[in-house]
């Protein structure tokens, strides 16, 4: 008989660093400088993973085009790579490499690709795919001086990535530079230098005629992988959005947004890294050694975005995954500590969130993983400065020695604001009973409930029905609906139970009305929504032929309907890239479960970023929950200037119950990123969602809504 032998996961890397742009020249006069830091972050992420990892030459392969001498200024240098040409990072040894790694893996070992270098953007060559007026987003090989020479494409990266899945390979992608526009990893030390060299003007698109064959794969093949990505079609497809549409199956660390740029920086001396790189290794050193994609980037975030306001690192993708590893790391959401100074944090929440001035928070060291424990509290802060989507807390209350770091937690206790506080009345015909549930509501110490008086208008009633169950009403006497499982009186520890339900229904409203009634915003008329009808049996690959939706907007479940935002902000003649132009949106579903669900961008992404002067078109189909006839579907969407993160106003459905599952010791993972628990007493959110996606301060954030009826057949 055989002996089976014990199969090992193993991980593989492919590196790819490019300092040397040989001499290059768009017709538009601009043109691909050369870097000072890509091959040093190829070296330091090589050490890095033989050190963590000790991993064996035939696990990395690395492609990399070095210079000797003084940094070269313009196009016309006489520079090529130090490296033996096998070694250039072309067109050809990159695929070569992609599809070499691909073969040596095995279903279920780790693939790590890191690209350091220029990011560009050209016409694209898959008019039928995106449009005759599009552009593919691409990496810039060394050579593109060269006529001859190919980018790597969207398309084509699409492919390779899809291929890897499929396979069964757990695939991380980190792109250290810039996409979208920009020729450059911004070379200043604080101020990044957009690509305008030369004659290129403010837009650096390279419409040099090039072969248009793949080495990829065949036409036929490229289209089916596009095409198969949500958003990976022309009336979906958002000029500039990013690397890929919607990565499916891996993670994806890009280093800033579409209109930024990437920076090099000399951190620790005179030798520039990237900003994302640096930032990587540092975070993986310091902290583990259990870390997910989401706490990795919680942290990279806080780093970068601290020091340059310009360059925003993305997550993009499987975010919940362990860094390196295969776990799933259950994700728990908290606000960020932004910045430190000596008496007071900046913190990535605000006015759109619902929060004020006064808000309070509780800091807590970034190893954190339980928000119960009030020992762990490093320090109280309240916000003194509000911002749209990030505000300046005092520190109010010095509880450790320990300092308070970047990337760490924030917890919110109270929001200050009174428009979160709902006022609860219990009615009288309780009896016995009332005096327990107002006890409970007191005990709560919430800051969003309070005990109405005698004669205060309130949000909420409480009462009992002939069956001695709970009702809760709203503020007209209707019963809210939905409110399962029933809460019986006499069962141990109703009155607590109740308290829960009504925290719940609290936020949950508090998150619907959240509004920016400033009409002296720049940003009062720049978001548009609106629903393009219903559709029964829609190919999201095929075309849109949508029916009137109805004043009452009304859907079957397995219905379809098509939501378009628009961007009305006019582009800045002067700089196609003006941050206060470009508007950040997420889209949230509020369900009639009183669950709350991001539903775009999908994965880990936080918002997309959409241009001026351009819409997004999303793909939703109608559901509903288990044994519902019908329900209201709440759709809002935020669209802020700053970086905004949406994702700790998402709830579960109402009491659902959490299981939580102990994390392996045996693969990295660290849930920095925690539920508020103001928010999620209960633990994260469930992602169940009705409505399922295919795939001054009052001056910086703008919201829309729009509701959905959706009823069962038959019902």
């Amino acid at each position: 008989m055989t002996e089976q032998k014990h199969y090992t996961s193993r991980l593989y890397a492919l590196l790819i660093g490019i300092d040397c742009y040989m001499r290059n020249k768009m017709p538009n006069g601009s043109y691909y400088p050369c870097l000072g830091g890509c091959v040093r972050d190829a070296d330091h992420v090589e050490d890095f993973l033989r050190k963590k990892f000790k991993m064996a030459d035939d696990q990395i392969l690395k492609l990399t085009a070095s210079y000797d001498g003084p940094h070269p200024s313009g196009w016309d240098h006489g520079y090529e790579p130090l490296e033996p040409r096998e070694k250039w990072p072309t067109y050809e040894n990159m695929i070569s490499c992609i599809k070499a790694i691909t073969g040596l893996a095995q279903a279920g070992d780790q693939i790590y690709i890191h690209y350091s270098g220029h990011g560009g953007r050209t016409p694209t060559i898959y008019t039928d795919l995106k449009g005759d007026n599009a552009f593919d987003e691409a990496l810039v090989p060394t050579d593109i001086g060269n006529t001859e020479a190919r980018y790597l494409r969207d398309v084509e990266i699409a492919h390779l990535l899809k291929t890897m899945v499929e396979k069964g390979l757990i695939v991380t992608v980190v792109m250290d530079s810039c996409h979208s526009g920009s020729v450059t990893r911004g070379l200043g030390s604080a101020v990044a230098r957009r690509a305008t060299p030369g004659a290129g003007g403010t837009e650096p698109i390279d419409t040099t005629s090039r072969p248009v064959d793949s080495l990829v794969a065949s036409q036929e093949e490229l289209t089916v992988t596009w095409c198969s990505v949500p958003g990976g079609t022309t009336r979906t497809l958002k000029p500039g959005s990013g690397w890929l549409l919607e990565p499916q199956g891996y993670t994806l660390l890009a280093a800033c947004r579409a209109s930024e740029s990437a920076f090099e920086y000399p951190f620790e001396g005179k030798e520039r890294s990237g900003a994302l790189t640096y930032w990587m290794l540092d975070s993986l050193s310091q902290i583990g050694p259990w870390l997910s994609y989401k706490s990795l980037h919680d942290r990279i975030l806080a780093k970068v975005h601290g020091q340059f306001k310009q360059q925003t690192p993305q997550l993009q993708g499987v975010g919940d995954r362990a860094v390196f590893g295969s776990d799933r790391v259950q994700p728990q959401f908290s606000v960020l500590v932004m910045n430190v100074e000596e008496k007071r944090i900046q913190i990535g929440a605000g006015q759109a969130a619902g929060l004020r001035e006064g808000a309070q928070f509780a800091i807590y060291p970034p190893n954190t993983d339980d928000f119960t424990e009030i020992e762990k509290r490093v320090a109280l802060a309240a916000i003194t400065e509000l911002g749209a989507v990030d505000s300046w807390a005092e520190i109010t209350n010095k509880l450790q020695e320990r300092k308070i770091e970047q990337g760490a937690p924030a917890v919110l206790l109270d929001p200050a604001n009174i428009k979160l506080k709902r006022a609860v009345r219990v009615l009288d015909d309780l009896g016995r009973t009332k005096p327990h549930i107002e006890q409970a509501i007191k005990d709560a110490a919430s800051g969003f409930l309070v005990l109405a008086s005698d004669d205060e208008p309130v949000e909420y009633q409480v009462t009992a029905n002939k069956k001695d169950e709970c009702e809760i009403w709203d503020s007209a006497g209707a019963v809210v609906p939905n409110l399962r499982p029933s809460i019986k009186f006499k069962e141990p520890g109703a009155p607590g139970r109740l308290v829960k339900r009504l925290l719940h229904l609290s936020k949950y409203d508090s998150v619907r009305e959240l509004d920016n009634r400033d009409t002296n915003s720049p940003l009062a008329s720049a978001l548009t929504i609106d629903l393009l009808g219903k559709q029964k049996d829609y190919d999201p690959v095929g075309d849109r032929n949508p029916q009137p939706l109805g004043e009452d907007r009304t859907l079957e479940v397995g219905e379809w309907t098509f939501l378009r935002i628009r961007n009305n902000l006019i582009s800045n003649p002067n700089d196609a890239n003006d941050p206060s132009r470009i508007l950040n949106v997420t889209v949230m579903d509020m369900q009639p479960d009183w669950g709350i669900t991001q539903i775009y961008p999908t994965g880990a992404g936080l918002f997309e970023s959409l241009d001026p002067g351009q819409e997004i078109i999303l793909d939703l189909k109608a559901s509903l929950p288990e044994n519902y006839p019908e329900g209201t579907d709440t759709i809002k969407v935020f669209a802020t200037l700053s970086t905004p993160n949406f994702r700790w106003l998402e709830l579960p459905p109402l009491d659902h119950t959490i299981q939580r599952k102990a994390a392996r010791r045996d693969s990295l993972g660290d849930p920095l990123d925690r539920l508020l628990v103001a928010i999620h007493e209960d633990g994260p959110p469930i992602k169940t969602r009705n409505i399922s996606l295919y795939t001054s301060p009052s001056k910086g954030w703008v919201t829309a809504q729009v509701e959905i009826l959706i009823k069962r057949t038959g019902c």
